[in-house]
């Protein structure tokens, strides 16, 4: 596949001054060090080392991926790694592809509290799945799933969502000795899980408000009382919010392969980029209420930059959990039981996956000299790659 044309770190270099000039004020530590993380990825910025053909002498120079999780050209190892191991785990049953976001309406509230609202959205998921898989009269069994967060829509808009992969069926609940399949094609009341799912939000928000552990600065700040915070959180309670649950599309595979594009990946890949000329870019989107057709956006290239920056997770924060009978602790023992009682064997390895990897980030299958075909390429010169400290004192490329 060929280059794309434009990459992430050509809008943060071309445009960061002007982006820093509008919003240095907004910029945490970490947003800066992303945005030179991914401005300088594979560039001299970050070091590398000279190649050079023990046949004929040819160097070329070789610089280091910034190996950030945000970056598009970076990643790449190790989701195609989550894809195979994932794979490994595949049970022969139905899957489903289970879907909770969280209303418009919470938007600024998210953006001051990253780590505690995406913390809650997990526990309110997760605690409404094993809840109802357990209570509702067609399953009544114990589940396992695993959830991503992604926080961004087609548009690089605030969209805070999770999306879980979940086999369709359980352990029995009272001794665990039997595999439990749910209704064929379909899994738990998509209405019970909507209800049930922001009642348990908004009770865990409620509660954190109530223990101080909400940032509410600017426009927020009116709602720091109590009463104020509930009044404002009453018309969440009178809509229904959006949760839905299908089969994957052609198999859980196709399910995985479509997650894993996301997985080590935030907001945009560089494939999407059309244009970056004039101070705007052009990027294709795909609009899910017209047919799913493929569409073109204009923004300027700073509000570009800003939406991107607002899908900067947290340092450390895990972005894909795992629950139930897949939780991390006990997941390959219960995973042998499973099988056990499906009389089944572990899935065979499969290669690895060509969907699972950037076309700009795939590297050649070996070193060979791309000058005279002969000869292998070796590191010989090299520089070091700087530390996080010195990466955020690099200056961005000067304006022109």
């Amino acid at each position: 596949m060929p280059r794309p044309a434009w990459e992430i770190a050509d809008i943060f270099t071309r445009y960061g001054h002007a982006f820093q000039t509008q919003y240095g004020r907004w910029l945490t530590p970490l947003h800066r060090l992303v945005f030179r993380a991914l401005a300088f990825c594979r560039t001299a910025r970050l070091g590398g080392h000279v190649m050079k053909c023990n046949d004929c002498g040819h160097q070329k120079p070789a610089y280091n991926s910034c190996h950030n999780r945000h970056c598009p050209k970076c990643q790449a190892g190790l989701r195609a790694q989550w894809f195979e191991d994932r794979q490994q785990e595949l049970l022969p049953v139905e899957y489903f592809h289970v879907v909770f976001t969280l209303p418009d309406a919470l938007g600024p509230l998210v953006l001051q509290n990253k780590r505690l609202i995406y913390n809650l959205l997990f526990r309110a998921t997760a605690e409404t799945l094993l809840q109802v898989a357990a209570d509702w009269k067609g399953l009544r069994a114990k589940i396992g799933f695993f959830a991503i967060l992604h926080t961004w829509g087609q548009k690089l808009d605030l969209h805070p969502h999770l999306h879980c992969v979940v086999p369709g069926g359980g352990l029995s609940l009272n001794d665990q000795t039997r595999w439990v399949n749910c209704p064929r094609g379909f899994f738990l009341p998509v209405k019970m899980l909507s209800r049930l799912f922001r009642g348990k939000f908004l009770a865990l928000l409620k509660a954190a408000h109530q223990r101080g552990e909400l940032t509410l600065t600017g426009r927020l700040q009116t709602l720091a009382s109590r009463a104020a915070f509930n009044s404002w959180l009453t018309p969440l309670y009178q809509k229904e919010w959006v949760v839905y649950a299908k089969p994957p599309w052609n198999g859980p595979k196709q399910a995985l392969k479509y997650l894993a594009r996301y997985t080590h990946r935030v907001a945009i890949a560089n494939s999407r980029l059309e244009s970056i000329d004039n101070g705007q870019v052009t990027f294709g989107y795909k609009d899910y209420r017209r047919q799913h057709r493929q569409r073109t956006m204009t923004l300027a290239a700073t509000e570009f930059i800003r939406r991107f920056l607002m899908h900067v997770v947290p340092r450390g924060f895990m972005r894909i959990r795992y629950y139930g009978f897949l939780a991390n602790t006990h997941r390959n023992k219960q995973l042998a039981k499973i099988r056990k009682l499906l009389h089944v064997s572990p899935p065979a390895a499969d290669c690895q996956p060509q969907e699972c990897q950037d076309e700009e980030a795939r590297q050649p299958e070996d070193n060979r000299c791309p000058q005279c075909r002969r000869g292998t390429m070796f590191p010989t010169e090299r520089a070091p790659r700087p530390r996080l400290c010195e990466i955020l004192d690099l200056p961005l490329m000067a304006p022109t």
